[in-house]
């Protein structure tokens, strides 16, 4: 039986492996394409780790009422496990001339899962995400797949050139029958 055998272990210890799911959820959040390539198998684990973390920046985004800052911040709390954690004890204070060292891409992440995915999929219950496979790897034959956010810029300008395509199509239609729909009536009143 397979009980509680629930996820692929990637050949990895487990604490490799959450790593890695980190990294790969830091590295979707901040591409701005919203999508990266990776092989089938961790796109596939993928996926349920980055939704868990879509879903409470979705639930922050619908709160209101009294406790609203309080639970968006322990919502926020919450996200933050599914990214690395940032420059643990960074300096506040540096040496004159001295730049202090940036804040990492998790927190980066972080900020960008709550400000804009959270507005972007608050009135989607699910699916977020999007999974395409590419084919097999050159070098060691290993599966690719594409990981995507779905509702991301390049869909809407596509569909929107798609619209802007089919109206000009029926417009030119229209343009077309109202011109012979002029000469008839041009005709009729030649013969009158």
């Amino acid at each position: 039986m397979r009980h509680l055998k629930a996820h692929r272990k990637l050949g990895r210890p487990t604490e490799h492996r959450i790593s890695m799911l980190r990294n790969l959820a830091t590295s979707l959040v901040n591409s701005r394409e919203d999508r990266i390539v990776t092989t089938l198998p961790k796109a596939k684990e993928l996926r349920p780790f980055i939704e868990k973390a879509i879903t409470l920046s979705r639930r922050a985004a619908s709160l209101e009422g009294n406790g609203a800052e309080v639970a968006g911040v322990h919502l926020r709390r919450q996200a933050a496990s599914y990214f690395h954690a940032g420059n643990f004890r960074r300096a506040t204070t540096t040496r004159r001339g001295q730049i202090p060292p940036p804040r990492s891409a998790g927190v980066a992440a972080l900020k960008r899962l709550f400000d804009d995915l959270g507005e972007r999929f608050k009135d989607r219950p699910g699916g977020y995400t999007r999974i395409i496979k590419m084919g097999r790897r050159a070098g060691d034959g290993a599966e690719l797949a594409i990981i995507e956010l779905v509702d991301n810029a390049r869909e809407k300008e596509a569909q929107t050139a798609a619209r802007k395509k089919s109206s000009k199509g029926s417009s030119k239609k229209k343009s077309a029958e109202s011109k012979a729909a002029d000469t008839e009536t041009a005709e009729t009143k030649d013969n009158e």
